[in-house]
C-alpha cells in the first residue's frame, strides 16, 4: 500500500468533528496499516474500545472509532521503523511543521501520542499550531505487556467518555 492509498483510506474514516486525535510515529515498513485493520496498533485500539464497550464487533470497530470522534494521523507519512535511530529522529523533526498545519486545521480538544518517543515532536507541533487542549501520552502497546497495560489503563476511561458523548448526541437526534 503506497502513501496515496494510505491517505485515501485514512480520509475515509475522518470524523466530521475530531474529539481525540491520535498521533502515531509512522505507518510500519511492513505495509500494515491501522485503517486497513491489520496492524498491532489497530488490534490494541480495538481491544481498548471493546473494554469500554464489549458490544463493539471487529467489523464495526473503525466505524465506531470514527463515530466517537477519533482519528489517527502519523507524524511521518512514510515508514521510519527501518531507519537507524539518528535518521528516524531526523525524519520525525522534519515532519513537525506538516503536523502543526494538520493540528491547526483540525483543532481537536485532545491529542494522544501513541508512542512516547514522539511526545516532544507532537508537543512542538501543537505549540507551533497555537493549539490549546489536553495531551494524553501513551506508550506504544506493542511488544511489552506492561506497555499494553499502561496503554489500556490510560485510554479506556477516555474512550468510555467519548462513547457516552456519542450516545448522548445520537439520543438527542
Amino acid at each position: 500500500m503506497n502513501r496515496r492509498q494510505r491517505e485515501t483510506l485514512r480520509r475515509r474514516f475522518r470524523p466530521a468533528r475530531i474529539r481525540l486525535l491520535f498521533v502515531g510515529e509512522a505507518p510500519p515498513a511492513s505495509g500494515r496499516f491501522f485503517y486497513r485493520g491489520d496492524s498491532g496498533l489497530y488490534r490494541a485500539m480495538r481491544d481498548a474500545f471493546r473494554l469500554a464497550d464489549p458490544g463493539i464487533a471487529d467489523v464495526s470497530f473503525l466505524d465506531v472509532f470514527q463515530a466517537a470522534g477519533c482519528y489517527l494521523l502519523d507524524l511521518c507519512p512514510e515508514p521510519v521503523d527501518h531507519l537507524d535511530s539518528r535518521s528516524r529522529r531526523a525524519a520525525c523533526r522534519a515532519n513537525e511543521v506538516p503536523l502543526a498545519r494538520a493540528i491547526a486545521q483540525l483543532q481537536p480538544p485532545m491529542i494522544a501520542t501513541v508512542v512516547r518517543s514522539i511526545d516532544g515532536n507532537v508537543t512542538q507541533s501543537a505549540s507551533c499550531a497555537c493549539w490549546s487542549g489536553s495531551f494524553i501520552h501513551l506508550p506504544y502497546p506493542g511488544r511489552w505487556s506492561h506497555h499494553r497495560d499502561a496503554f489500556i489503563a490510560t485510554i479506556v476511561p477516555k474512550i468510555k467518555a467519548l462513547l457516552q458523548i456519542d450516545s448522548k448526541d445520537s439520543a438527542s437526534l
